[in-house]
């Protein structure tokens, strides 16, 4: 694992620390939500979030085609996607940001051949920002509000061995449910923790958190990026039956089958 950054990664770090100061400009002066068709919230966060990132991947990544959250939701969405695409999720957890908790995210990545080879998973309200960069490794740097980003300040990060002890699981805030905790029964849990969006990935990459099942509907925008982060620090993402969890499935409108992250094997 080297400590320099692809220069794509780079990009996609600085497109979503611009997209974040954004966001928190609304997150301080209060926007409103709005529920879109899928019954999911929506605010002018989210849109004018998406637009900019949209604007600065073309001129970063012209040519290869983005699947974004809002775009799919205005019926804006790709006929293919090919081998290679991106996808975004402007943020990641807008019930957490109409909440005001903090645990909302800015997820972009990289899909090659239907996995999730580069992305970036930023905390706007945390200043935490974690990359996945494929082969170069997985990173962590401080992201601070109202400041310059400096990647060459990322940190290498990686995922731990499960511990004798007992594993930290990591659930959904808003959506945990009974069929979660039976899966977790099987399990030695030594605790259970809770956080919103695309953050349980990046946390168990870390080494914060063992295990997160997520036994409930999730779209390809919310994990490819954490997804991305938590592989490249020598985690796992799989379906629920072992299988490789891919991207690209135009077929089931970009939706999710469950699916189970784990620290290192």
């Amino acid at each position: 694992m080297n400590n320099a950054l692809s220069p794509l990664a780079a990009n996609l770090a600085a497109i979503a620390h611009d997209a974040g100061q954004l966001i928190l400009k609304h997150y301080a002066a209060g926007t409103e939500a709005r529920v879109k068709d899928d019954a999911s919230p929506v605010t002018a966060a989210d849109e004018e979030a998406e637009a900019l990132i949209l604007q600065r991947l073309a001129q970063v990544a012209p040519g290869i085609p983005i699947v974004a959250e809002e775009e799919v939701a205005a019926g804006r969405v790709p006929k293919s996607v090919g081998e290679k695409f991106l996808l975004v999720d402007p943020l990641d957890g807008t019930k957490e940001f109409i909440k005001r908790n903090g645990e909302f995210t800015v997820n972009i990545a990289l899909i090659e051949k239907g996995r999730a080879v580069c992305g970036v998973v930023l905390a706007p309200a945390k200043d935490r920002m974690w990359i996945g960069d494929g082969a170069n490794g997985a990173f962590e740097l401080a992201a601070p509000q109202g400041a310059a980003l400096n990647v060459k300040s990322a940190k290498p990060i990686r995922a731990r061995q499960a511990p004798a002890d007992g594993l930290i699981a990591i659930a959904s805030r808003s959506h945990r449910d009974k069929q979660t905790d039976d899966y977790l029964a099987a399990y030695k849990i030594a605790d259970i923790a809770a956080a919103g969006s695309s953050l349980k990935f990046c946390l168990v990459a870390t080494g914060e958190a063992d295990l997160y099942p997520r036994l409930g509907r999730t779209m390809e925008w919310d994990t490819a990026a954490g997804q991305a982060v938590l592989e490249a620090a020598g985690g796992t993402v799989k379906n629920v039956d072992g299988t490789p969890f891919l991207y690209g499935k135009i077929a089931d409108g970009f939706a999710n089958p469950f699916f189970i992250a784990r620290g290192r094997e």
